[in-house]
């Protein structure tokens, strides 16, 4: 999931590196069930399923409270917003954080000791340079076993002038690992069942005891599968984005 150099709301037929798109299109219900959450906020209990979420939508995160101690499910604006932004949009270029960097980059390091969540998602994308083509090659990449994806994510807080409050979000990425990596040497940092209490918990505020949990993915994790380039117009949004070539 490397940064593209601008990570504006993507142009039609305009792919943009990784991550950059992903799936989430998995019933809040289930989420709820997987993830162990207890508390959804009313208002946010609907955000619309998607199979080509892009920069600054709307996506589904869960994350701690801090009152009470329990696993929340809410709504963000993927492309996180740090606290002391003059402006909202400034979250377009923030969509990934780097775990080489996320724990002393001064956008990030403040949310990763106290504001860490995980972004649910069934699938990403990527895609490859094809040679002597001006289009790339676009790849639908998920987890071998069908389970659910958990990226590793940071979420922050942001005030307007009006007081109003804006809930933003990024995801964590590391090197890829396996089959990837010969489209791409990027990838989400993916948080396995065992590393969610550690990763959420909001009393663990000291990097160090959070950044080994930041590894690439074991190479037997993901499969791919080429996929059409109708995923590269953000207009585009239905299942049949998913069917391999």
């Amino acid at each position: 999931m490397g940064t593209p150099p601008h990570c504006d709301e993507p142009k039609a037929e305009e792919p943009i590196a990784m991550c950059g798109r992903y799936v989430a299109a998995t019933p809040t219900e289930v989420l709820v069930e997987w993830f162990g959450v207890e508390e959804v906020k009313a208002s946010e209990a609907e955000v619309p399923p998607s199979w080509n979420v892009a920069p600054t939508r709307e996506v589904f995160a869960v994350a701690e409270s801090r009152s009470a101690g329990t696993r929340q499910l809410g709504s963000f604006r993927w492309g996180l917003v740090p606290s002391w932004a003059k402006d909202p949009s400034e979250g377009a270029r923030r969509i990934n954080a780097r775990a080489e960097t996320v724990a002393t980059a001064p956008t990030f390091r403040k949310a990763l000791r106290s504001r860490r969540c995980l972004v649910p998602a069934d699938a990403f994308y990527e895609w490859e340079k094809v040679e002597g083509q001006k289009k790339k090659q676009p790849w639908l990449v998920k987890r071998a076993d069908g389970d659910l994806m958990a990226f590793a994510g940071l979420w922050e807080a942001w005030r307007d002038v009006e007081g109003k409050w804006l809930r933003t979000c990024a995801i964590i990425t590391t090197d890829a690992a396996g089959p990837l990596t010969d489209i791409h040497h990027r990838c989400p940092v993916i948080l396995e069942r065992d590393e969610w209490g550690t990763w959420l918990d909001r009393d663990t505020t000291e990097p160090a005891d959070v950044l080994p949990l930041l590894t690439p993915p074991e190479p037997e994790l993901l499969e791919l599968h080429r996929v059409g380039t109708e995923v590269g117009n953000v207009k585009n949004d239905d299942p049949s984005l998913l069917n391999s070539l």
